[in-house]
């Protein structure tokens, strides 16, 4: 969502933000048609949807370096919630999941010094009990670039009875920024939850980067979901753009059906950096044709 405001749309979203949009009736009426563009490519192909809320960065540091207080914070994550809530009733009989978005404290792409799982913990049960007091139906971690972060969602998720889904990013060579493998990445946060993650993803990354980690191996049963880069740039050459790279939307629908083809307990596609509704109109269309 926030490439395409900010690259097609041409938003101002400072911080890569996009809750401050709540905060007046156009930045709200952007974000209902971006729900209700999702939700007509749902109806259209007969899938479900994920409705993410613009939170992603909406926690204490990352607010706090574009001017947001916490408590300013924790009342947007709120409204949030309530705004695709309201999107939902127009879904009809299609099943929709409001899914809180919730991103790392410090750069996704090339994080400073990492936070024990202990610490991460403490720090998104700032955000995740602001969630939970609304209607939320999951909490999804995105962009996370090592285990210890993602334990700690996972464990404040348990702690308020939500289920929550992690996402990893990965570089070019199909490993985590930190250099980790996913395996063992996924590995070491399920060894240090009970396995209480509903499930893993993979997210912004093109399927050229990651395709060849993917293999038929009991760690790859936990990975349910795949949110694709449109760009084959790195994460470096992605925080240089100023221009989208929207690569191939044709193409990209057929690589993740290639791969959902392959590992049919992946149901969770769409897309991240450079995407827009063309894309995730072909991601439907190519894996519905199978």
């Amino acid at each position: 969502m926030e490439t395409d405001l900010l690259f097609t749309q041409g938003v101002n979203l400072p911080g890569f933000a996009s809750y401050p949009l709540l905060e007046t009736q156009e930045g709200r009426d952007r974000l209902n048609g971006y729900f209700q563009d999702l939700i007509d490519v749902g109806k259209k192909h007969d899938v479900g949807v994920i409705l993410e809320s613009p939170t992603w960065v909406a926690n204490r540091d990352r607010g706090k370096s574009i001017g947001y207080e916490p408590e300013k914070l924790m009342e947007l994550n709120k409204q949030a919630v309530a705004l695709m809530c309201e999107a939902r009733t127009r879904m009809g009989d299609l099943p929709t999941v409001i899914s809180a978005n919730v991103g790392p404290r410090d750069d996704a792409y090339a994080p400073g010094e990492q936070m024990s799982a202990d610490e991460a913990e403490a720090y998104h049960s700032e955000q995740i009990a602001a969630l939970a007091e609304t209607d939320v139906d999951l909490i999804s971690g995105y962009t996370l670039a090592y285990p210890a972060e993602a334990i700690g969602i996972v464990r404040a998720a348990k702690r308020f009875n939500l289920p929550v889904v992690i996402a990893f990013t990965v570089e070019t060579d199909g490993r985590l920024p930190t250099g980790a493998p996913l395996e063992e990445a996924i590995s070491e946060v399920d060894a240090a939850t009970d396995n209480y993650a509903t499930y893993f993803m993979i997210n912004c990354a093109h399927p050229d980067h990651f395709r060849s980690t993917l293999t038929d191996a009991p760690w790859m049963k936990r990975v349910h979901g795949i949110v694709a880069n449109a760009s084959r740039c790195s994460h470096a050459e992605l925080d240089e753009a100023e221009e989208l790279d929207a690569g191939n939307p044709s193409e990209l629908g057929k690589q993740l059906a290639e791969i959902r083809q392959t590992f049919p307990w992946v149901s969770v596609l769409g897309g991240c950096c450079g995407t827009d509704m063309r894309h995730i109109s072909n991601i439907a269309l190519a894996t519905k044709s199978q």
